[in-house]
């Protein structure tokens, strides 16, 4: 039995046919979870708003974001090679609770790329590529319409075939390590060497403003709003070569990597900060550390890196979110499952899906555009849902498992370690939720995921319900196969 005739086994095991294309292997995988976090886009985002609120010492706020999802990667990892299922958090929440609870999860996935694509294309990706060349940054207008041109360009890739977009990701890896990691190596040692004046020295890493805990707990949106989408390799699992041995190890891996990386690229770019006031001010403060040391022409190459990398992100969200959205369509739970659970025959990805994602996340964007703060509604917002989405996931778990078919010998398992490692990843999970809602200048977000939320649970009564009770939500009855089963809850759904 070849590698995918297993895997299609597995896959017929829960109740489904194989029709996404199954060629993904480690690397693609944990390129897409790599490029997904992307570090470069986190920090681009972040930065300024750390020092503003902490100063130069937030970056220390990054190690304690990457432990922290560190252990929630744990937790995704081992469910990973219990349910190698497109539609992840649907999916898991579905057979570890019921069809309605798998709806919640899905919809707030889906939330969240919309909302955390949608920050990425108007205020990293615009403003990078009009520096690239030579716009205003300030325009607004011309903002927004990059950000469309930008979510329709991610569109496009994707409809050509999955290879094509894992092609693209394979290439942001490069340019994520390339560009931040290596930029940031090459000015601490600029600094090491004094190519140039640099009056703040090594203090500058531990220097912090008045705010105190508060200020810290603010600056760490630097990593609680990057250090997240590693799941999103789950997503892919049904066009994965043995999904249940390497989808783990690109979640858990590509966590470790962008961790260390993130941290080598912060030091060396905060070392760098030729004055404080001017970097602080400036509205991308780590081009502006670059420009300093590098001069204008390598510091374009350096932002030419930073936007290919931070459209990578759209790409492979967009990819996630179709795939979501086939998932659920082919359970009948979306709305227009009919049309959203359908597969290109040429192409083999399901486009209608990929439409979708990219008319509601410039909706998104156009929202965000329109707020007193695009910052503060849509980065935020882009850090609430899939915060609530992991909590609810591994309460899920916690409560569940045992609904769920053994893992597969060899692979992934948090074994005797799961109860504390579940513990440990809860309480990270509300602190961190409590971090990003409580505050006033993530108000605006607060109002986003409610108000998502509350349509949820509309199409759930107006929607799900009414399905349920006629009997076409596939494969309700049951939550998971057993070990072994034959295939359960398999029925044509309108």
């Amino acid at each position: 039995m070849t590698d995918n005739s297993a895997d299609e086994a597995t896959l017929a095991s829960f109740g489904y046919k194989q029709e996404l294309s199954r060629k993904l292997h480690f690397g693609s995988l944990w390129a897409v979870a790599f490029s997904t976090i992307s570090i470069t886009t986190g920090i681009v985002l972040n930065y300024g708003f750390g020092l503003e609120n902490f100063g130069p010492a937030a970056i220390w706020t990054w190690p304690v974001a990457v432990v922290g999802q560190l252990f929630v990667a744990f937790v995704i990892a081992e469910l990973g090679t219990r349910i190698p299922l497109a539609g992840y958090s649907y999916q898991w929440g579905r057979r570890l609770v019921g069809a309605g609870f798998g709806w919640l999860l899905g919809w707030t996935a889906l939330l969240y790329m919309w909302a955390g694509g949608a920050a990425i294309a108007l205020l990293v990706t615009a403003p990078t590529l009009a520096s690239v060349f030579g716009w205003d940054e300030n325009n607004g207008r011309l903002m927004l319409f990059l950000a469309f041109a930008l979510v329709v360009l991610a569109l496009l890739i994707n409809v050509v075939s999955v290879q094509f977009t894992a092609r693209v990701n394979n290439v942001a890896v490069v340019t994520e390590i390339v560009g931040i990691v290596v930029v940031g190596i090459a000015l601490f040692v600029l600094w090491v060497v004094m190519a140039k004046p640099a009056p703040l020295g090594a203090s500058v890493l531990v220097e912090h403003q008045g705010h105190g805990l508060y200020g810290f707990a603010l600056a760490g949106l630097l990593g609680i709003f990057t250090v997240v989408g590693f799941e999103f390799a789950a997503d892919l699992a049904e066009e994965a070569v043995n999904p249940r041995r390497i989808v783990p190890k690109a979640i858990i891996f590509s966590v470790i990597a962008a961790g260390v990386l993130g941290m080598i690229s912060l030091i060396g770019f905060t070392i760098a900060i030729p004055n404080l006031d001017m970097v602080t001010a400036a509205p991308l403060p780590l081009v502006a550390i670059s420009q300093y040391w590098l001069g204008p022409v390598l510091t374009k190459v350096f932002v030419i890196f930073v936007a290919f990398s931070t459209f990578a992100v759209l790409v492979v969200g967009t990819t996630a979110q179709a795939r979501l959205m086939y998932s659920m369509g082919r359970d009948n739970v979306m709305p227009g499952s009919s049309i959203l659970r359908k597969v290109n025959a040429k192409t083999r990805t399901p486009v209608a899906g990929l439409v979708v994602a990219a008319v509601m996340t410039i909706a998104f964007v156009l929202y965000g555009y329109n707020q007193a703060s695009a910052f503060g509604t849509l980065a935020a917002a882009g850090s609430i849902l899939p915060y609530l989405a992991y909590l609810l996931v591994v309460v899920a778990y916690a409560a569940r498992s045992e609904r769920l078919p053994a893992g597969v010998p060899g692979a992934f398992s948090l074994g005797r370690y799961r109860v504390p490692v579940i513990v440990v990843t809860v309480i990270w999970l509300v602190a961190a939720l409590l971090i990003l809602t409580l505050p006033a200048q993530f108000h605006s977000a607060d109002w986003v995921v409610v108000g998502g939320e509350a349509v949820g649970v509309i199409w759930y009564f107006a929607g799900i319900r009414v399905r349920q009770a006629r009997g076409t939500i596939a494969g309700d009855e049951v939550s998971s196969p057993a070990v072994g089963s034959a295939p359960v809850g398999v029925r044509e759904v309108s």
